[in-house]
């Protein structure tokens, strides 16, 4: 098998990316036409999801076909009908007699600020990133989910970064694969886990990163408004797991949040990760959760070093070139 270094390396998934350049937004949407057992754990305090009640180990359908994640907060969540209405024409969805009904949970993140805040994910644009999604190699950075997302934003907009979207897979030698996609948009910082230089995070008037603790301890609050972030992803593997054995790959895989965003799950954060199980294969949950925690800091720093610099948020290329 072809080897992509993204979440498509897991077989039975694809992804697809649309985004609005006008109001710096997007969607990204991940096909599982075949169906993946799924699970999610929501850690952020101001989260925006869709049938996130169905991946309950105690729900009946046990199986998705698609997820959803977009940018646009709640408006977003619009999105995955246009991702539904997609499959329902392939014929996609769980039968229920007199057709399909596709299973689409979705998360959203907040970039209203960032362009035009009346440009939103809707059913169009959900519509052509499931068009869109295929096997292989896709831009990370801008794109998708990624586009409006920005991250160090404990002091204000105006001294934030830019976010993105990125992915990382990993293929152990006993044929366990391991994949991850985030969409980044974070309150916090973002360091690497491993030299913990921190790659982007609030500026200073200086225009150079300053650490987003020492700008809580002197602030009174946090000049946000609440549930203007969030980071969003999915986890997935080649293994055979159930939904609650799912559930907590994705708990342990927000290990890798809590790696690289400084601070993570805060109350302006709704921080979801969802997790896919697309095969046969056995193996343990700790294993997989352990390696999904891995990918996924992988994939938060990918999609940072991918982001290009947008009108008032500089990409960390930018910003740590010049300093």
């Amino acid at each position: 098998m072809e080897l992509f270094h993204n979440i498509t390396d897991v077989p039975g998934i694809k992804v697809g990316n649309e985004e609005n350049k006008t109001g710096y937004t997007g969607c990204t949407v991940l096909l599982m036409e075949k169906g993946a057992v799924c699970g999610v754990d929501v850690r952020g305090s101001a989260p925006g999801t869709r049938e996130t009640d169905l991946l309950n180990p105690m729900n009946l359908v046990d199986r998705v076909h698609s997820i959803c994640l977009a940018g646009g907060s709640a408006f977003g969540l619009d999105a995955a009908s246009g991702v539904m209405q997609f499959l329902e024409k392939e014929g996609i969805g769980l039968d229920v007699g007199v057709g399909v009904v596709p299973i689409v949970p979705s998360a959203v993140l907040f970039d209203l600020t960032v362009g035009d805040p009346s440009i939103r994910p809707d059913q169009k644009m959900g519509y052509q990133a499931a068009k869109n999604a295929e096997q292989g190699r896709f831009p990370f950075g801008n794109s998708g989910a990624g586009c409006g997302a920005t991250v160090g934003k404990v002091a204000g907009y105006h001294r934030a970064m830019k976010g993105g979207i990125g992915s990382a897979s990993k293929v152990c030698p006993n044929g366990l694969i391991v994949g991850a996609i985030v969409a980044v948009n974070a309150i916090g910082e973002i360091r690497n886990p491993e030299t913990g230089e921190v790659i982007a995070g609030a500026r200073d008037d200086q225009g150079r990163i300053r650490s987003c603790l020492d700008w809580m301890l002197e602030q009174p609050v946090i000049p946000l408004r609440a549930g203007t972030n969030t980071t969003i992803g999915v986890v997935a593997c080649n293994a055979k797991l159930t939904k609650s054995q799912a559930s907590k790959v994705a708990s342990m895989a927000h290990d890798g949040l809590a790696r690289t965003i400084y601070p993570v799950h805060t109350m302006f954060d709704g921080d979801t990760i969802f997790s896919l199980a697309t095969g046969d294969m056995e193996a343990s949950v700790d294993l997989i959760g352990t390696i999904a925690a891995d990918v996924l800091a992988e994939a938060v720093i990918l999609a940072i070093k991918s982001a290009e610099g947008i009108e008032g948020f500089p990409s960390s290329k930018e910003v740590n070139e010049s300093h």
